[in-house]
């Protein structure tokens, strides 16, 4: 270890006294095939694989210090190569993020980037061939360790492989901009450091970190490391070759970096940093200069590290895995009941969806009712086909899904179906005299102990149960479309709703995997209220005059997942009037009803685009609708206008106690609404753009919560 490279360690490791350190054991053992003496460094925190791998500045120094051993080995001739390798299921999943968010100086952020650098590269500068063998979850400084060795193999077995920091506003910087385009080509790297962070931090799978030529080899799970050495023996005794195609260093790295920025603005509009300097860096690694990519690495590394983006991804990070899985105001876990069969009312596509998740997270009998059989037979037959799919997919294997199968039955009559339900939830049509209605029914023939859960969107829950003999089994269940894909679940308390009744919905909601928030029987709740005031303020905008065109365009820089005409298109204009008519009845001060929706509605129009060219274009049917006023608003009006909407609806939910404090606000736009970790859900946001404060004289989050500590 140098001089230089140990007090940068040691200073960084004064910074976080309460890493977890990770030790890096050296061992040695004869390969087969006589093919020598090997040393076989293995990262291990002495955790549990509940705990992954990481780095932080101790565990670099630690690393170092076994190269140190194995440098002077190799030096001496007593090796013939160098192993690196992971405990049980787990590789190394990159730098410790804890250590990260305590960083208050650019130079202290320089010192993390460079710390990283002059360890791993000595992994390429050894006397002996070096090989990862990644036999576990391998994200950035993971997975970059190993792009410093020789050779690489990977086990089948890999949960997860992936480059993530783009998504979470970082850049690969320990090597994985500057090797990975040299080793794999540029277009190959933007895909992975790029595009799939950008979409929601995508996993790569084992087969193809082999096909995308990370990996050399591709081993089994169960003998992976056995495997590898042997696989090791054959490579250092000649018997097997690696070759690598020749990267492409001509017009196709530009083009590469070209579809990279493409992507970029598609997803984020330029309003976050870090996709376009990985973009900087991978353009300047064509001409193959290492150490001035790690160079530039280190800049851009210790840029990100001090900017509100970063600090806002991280603690969207944390939002997502960790507060969601303390829900804040949950009841003691001890009072749930447990469920052990699930009634679903109606058959249509979101209650089959409901009972698809039921059935594949609980495994427990679950059955539909609807008002006549077609119905019933069409909602089974939808499950089915879905199970059929998980089996062709390899999913499942054919006992599951007989075991699936016979599980899931429809009946007419509700007293047949529920008679033994633990837990029944409806999901009919969006009207409260039809929901009291099925919940009166449901209550005369379902269990004295049985959950009674709505699917409602915007509903009360309270008034949905006043008329029942025992309200204090109703919850709120609100799942969000497509039921599979998005986390969360609002879980609403009613007001005579019971400890133990939403304690059982709270484990039911951690068995189904969804990240489930408590909140206020407050009209739409969370994420409805809050994109309907948005969606409402751009309608309204429109409807004054300002073109489709700007209103969309204005609101690019928050990155959002959509624009909010798609959205709505996404939605369903009926379901989006019907919300903005409920809120505008509970607030009409601050909710509209816009006229132009509703004459797009009642046209029958699924939304504001045609799509004839392949991109979205404003249909002429609808433009013919439209009744605009004379007010045009520029971009940046419409987005100080949308955002300070926003801002103030989000202040009162706070005032109102519609959830504990603005993290689960966030917590619910980014795993209900797919709001970027970039934006850190959206108070953050609000706070860095000074719009909290100038709405609400405040901003929504202490300082050093979302942004670089004082």
């Amino acid at each position: 270890m140098s001089t230089s490279t140990a007090e940068l360690l040691k200073g960084a490791a004064e910074l976080f006294p309460d890493e977890v350190v990770t030790q890096a054991h050296v061992r040695h053992l004869d390969l087969p095939a006589g093919a020598g003496r090997f040393a076989l460094i293995t990262l291990d925190n002495g955790l549990d694989h509940t705990k992954p791998t990481t780095f932080g500045p101790q565990s670099l120094a630690n690393l170092d210090k076994a190269i140190d051993q194995v440098e002077k080995e190799a030096a001496e001739g007593s090796i013939v190569g160098v192993g690196v390798t992971g405990k049980p299921f787990i590789f190394a999943v990159g730098a410790d993020l804890k250590g990260v968010e305590l960083l208050k100086q650019h130079a202290d952020a320089v010192a993390i980037g460079k710390g990283g650098h002059d360890v791993f590269k000595r992994l390429a500068t050894l006397a002996v061939p070096t090989f990862a063998y990644y036999n576990g979850a391998a994200m950035g400084g993971g997975v970059e360790v190993g792009l410093h060795c020789s050779y690489r193999t990977v086990s089948k077995a890999v949960p997860a492989f992936s480059l993530p920091e783009v998504f979470l506003g970082l850049v690969p910087g320990w090597g994985g901009c500057t090797l990975l385009p040299n080793l794999i080509g540029a277009d190959r790297a933007v895909s992975v450091i790029i595009e799939n962070s950008l979409n929601q931090n995508r996993q790569l799978k084992a087969k193809q970190v082999l096909e995308l030529g990370i990996a050399d080899a591709l081993f089994e799970g169960a003998d992976f490391l056995e495997q590898s050495l042997a696989w090791t023996a054959a490579v250092l005794n000649g018997d097997t070759e690696v070759s690598r195609p020749e990267v492409d260093r001509g017009a196709a790295w530009d083009e590469a970096v070209a579809r990279g920025r493409a992507i970029a603005d598609s997803k984020v509009h330029g309003a976050a940093p870090a996709a376009y300097r990985a973009l900087d860096i991978i353009a300047a690694a064509k001409d193959g200069d290492l150490q001035a990519g790690y160079d530039a690495e280190d800049t851009a590394l210790a840029d990100l590290i001090m900017s509100g983006e970063l600090r806002s991804g991280l603690y969207a990070f944390n939002l997502v895995n960790k507060r969601a899985k303390r829900p804040a105001g949950a009841p003691d876990k001890s009072l749930a009941r447990p469920v052990s069969k699930v009634g679903v009312v109606g058959a249509g596509l979101m209650a089959s969806q409901l009972a698809l998740l039921f059935l594949r997270r609980l495994e427990v009998p679950v059955v539909l009712t609807d008002i006549d059989q077609a119905r019933i037979d069409k909602g089974v037959g939808y499950v089915h086909a879905e199970i059929d799919k998980l089996l062709g997919k390899g999913r499942i294997n054919q006992d599951k899904a007989n075991r699936l199968k016979g599980l899931v039955s429809g009946v007419l009559d509700k007293a047949e179906g529920f008679a033994d339900a633990d837990f029944v939830i409806e999901a009919v049509f969006e009207e409260m005299g039809v929901k009291q209605q099925v919940f009166a029914e449901v209550e005369a023939v379902a269990p004295a102990h049985a959950i009674l859960a709505t699917n409602t969107s915007s509903l009360s829950v309270s008034e949905m149960a006043s008329k029942l003999k025992h309200p204090e089994r109703v919850v709120g269940f609100h799942f969000f479309n497509p039921v599979a894909v998005l986390p969360l679940l609002e879980i609403v308390r009613g007001e005579q709703t019971d400890d133990a009744s939403l304690a059982t919905a709270f484990g039911v909601a951690k068995k189904l995997k969804k990240t489930a928030v408590l909140v206020k029987d407050a009209p739409a709740f969370v994420v409805n209220r809050i994109l309907t005031r948005f969606m409402g303020e751009i309608q309204n905008i429109i409807d004054e005059g300002t073109p489709v065109a700007t209103a969309e365009k204005a609101v690019e820089p928050l990155g959002l997942p959509m624009s909010p005409l798609v959205l709505l298109e996404l939605v369903g204009p009926a379901i989006g009037l019907h919300v903005s008519e409920t809120l505008h009845g509970a607030f009409p001060d601050r909710f509209t009803v816009s006229p132009n929706l509703k004459a797009v509605v009642e046209a029958g129009k699924r939304g504001f685009y045609v799509y004839d060219s392949g991109k979205p274009e404003l249909d002429p049917e609808v433009a013919a609708l439209l009744k605009q006023g004379d007010t045009v608003l520029t971009e940046e009006q419409v987005l100080e206008r949308v955002t300070g909407a926003v801002a103030q609806e989000i202040g009162l939910m706070l005032d109102e106690g519609v959830v504990a404090e603005a993290q689960d606000i966030d917590l619910c736009l980014i795993t209900g609404a797919g709001w970027p970790f970039h934006l850190g859900g959206i108070t953050p946001y609000l706070d860095r753009a000074g719009v909290a404060e100038r709405v609400n004289g405040k901003p929504f989050l202490a300082p050093g919560v979302a942004s670089v500590p004082a």
